[in-house]
């Protein structure tokens, strides 16, 4: 089975509902996965907008997450660290945590799932191309979920 990541808020393309984004709460979506490979010892997650007028916007990256884990419930703390030992990165916003979607006109925005072969030497706070380069070598799975946002 290979891995795969999915939320109960939406389906893979599918519009992403209001509360998660800077239109409503601005919580994160609640995430679920399955099909961890062998040998997983912990999870990274990118969410980002490709769609963004400047450069692929960053809205969220998570790493860390213990390989016991099947997922990730609605509004995740905006915490440096969680309790479960995951780390939070900066997302182009400038803050930790989840940053909802907020864009002029319709954007796609990727929820990347990473299966690692370790738990990354990474303080919270690392950007996503940090996190890019610590995993390099070391991912043993990935998937990704799809969601759409327009405002109006």
């Amino acid at each position: 089975m290979s891995l795969k990541i999915t939320s109960p808020a939406f389906r893979d393309g599918e519009m992403i509902p209001k509360k998660f984004t800077c239109d409503g709460a601005d919580v994160s979506p609640q995430l679920a996965w399955a099909g961890a490979p062998s040998g997983t010892k912990s999870f990274a997650l990118i969410c980002d907008d490709p769609d963004s007028p400047r450069a692929t916007w960053v809205h969220w990256v998570i790493f860390n997450l213990p390989a016991s884990l099947t997922g990730l419930e609605e509004d995740v703390s905006k915490a440096k660290e969680l309790g479960s030992g995951a780390r939070q990165g900066r997302n182009d916003f400038g803050r930790y945590g989840y940053g909802g979607p907020c864009p002029g006109g319709l954007h796609r925005y990727f929820f990347k799932l990473y299966a690692l072969d370790c738990v990354l030497d990474l303080v919270s706070g690392s950007t996503k191309s940090q996190l890019l380069r610590a995993m390099e070598g070391r991912i043993l799975g990935q998937a990704e979920l799809m969601g759409k946002y327009t405002r109006g």
